[in-house]
């Protein structure tokens, strides 16, 4: 357990909360869902009620054992889910793919980030977070959370907090507050980017020092000068002495393409 608690894994007891998780993405007997973190198959049971084909994946042996020998229907998959491949998902003729889990809190944000970057093979998602973390995925600009996770989730998928989590539904119950974050991912970039990479590099660099001007964040972070990011700035449309959490997506796109 101690172990557990490391990643910052708590498990979901309630099922009536496991159910509302599930109804957040309604799957079918067409979907295949990929679940996250199985843990004691709180959501498993679920999800192998409702889905077409669940694969589970679980970096713990012990706990994938148990899920393998609760549900036979349920394939395991033993592995990190920080790293495994979701591109490789394909969906059911008529179906969709979808992801569920209840996330350990302390690998949460490199998760999602897979996810998104495997946006192309998954249609939505249901993901139970620390509560801080959903709210900053769903941040709109010039909120405080608003960050680069709000950006690089957001240009590819719709997202809404769907439900909230109190901490007396998990065992053991975490410190923190809960919450389930629902993610369709949309066919293309909600707005147009020339080039993704590049549009990740300054969108981390102008968020790397939240407290300067846009203009003085992306120079120093960039090593140009800062006359080059001003005047970049002012052909995109976009005042240089603004911060960071003030800019929209489609600004975003303007000024990286200015930054070439």
């Amino acid at each position: 357990m101690s172990k557990r608690r490391a990643l910052g894994q708590h498990f979901l007891r309630d099922p009536a909360i496991a159910r509302a998780i599930v109804d957040v993405v309604a799957p079918t007997a067409s979907d295949r869902v990929v679940e996250i973190g199985p843990g004691e198959g709180a959501l498993t049971g679920e999800l192998a009620r409702r889905a077409g084909h669940v694969v589970a994946i679980e970096v713990d042996h012990e706990l994938a054992a148990r899920v393998r020998a609760r549900f036979p229907g349920v394939e395991v998959v033993e592995a990190d889910a920080r790293t495994w491949d979701y591109a490789t998902l394909e969906a059911a003729p008529g179906g969709r793919v979808l992801v569920v889990g209840n996330l350990p809190y302390s690998v949460s944000k490199p998760i999602v980030m897979s996810l998104v970057t495997a946006r192309a093979a998954v249609d939505e998602m249901a993901l139970m977070l620390q509560r801080e973390v959903a709210e900053r995925l769903a941040a709109s600009p010039g909120n405080k959370t608003y960050g680069s996770l709000s950006v690089f989730t957001q240009l590819a998928c719709e997202v809404r907090i769907a439900l909230r989590v109190p901490p007396g539904a998990f065992r053991p119950p975490p410190k923190v507050e809960s919450a389930v974050v629902h993610l369709v991912v949309q066919r293309a970039p909600r707005v147009r980017i020339e080039d993704e990479h590049r549009f990740h590099v300054v969108v981390r660099a102008a968020f790397a020092h939240r407290r300067k001007t846009l203009g003085n964040a992306l120079a120093r972070t960039l090593g140009l000068p800062v006359e080059r990011v001003r005047a970049a700035a002012e052909a995109a449309d976009i005042d240089p002495g603004r911060r960071a959490e003030t800019l929209d997506l489609a600004e975003f796109a303007r000024l990286a393409a200015r930054l070439a």
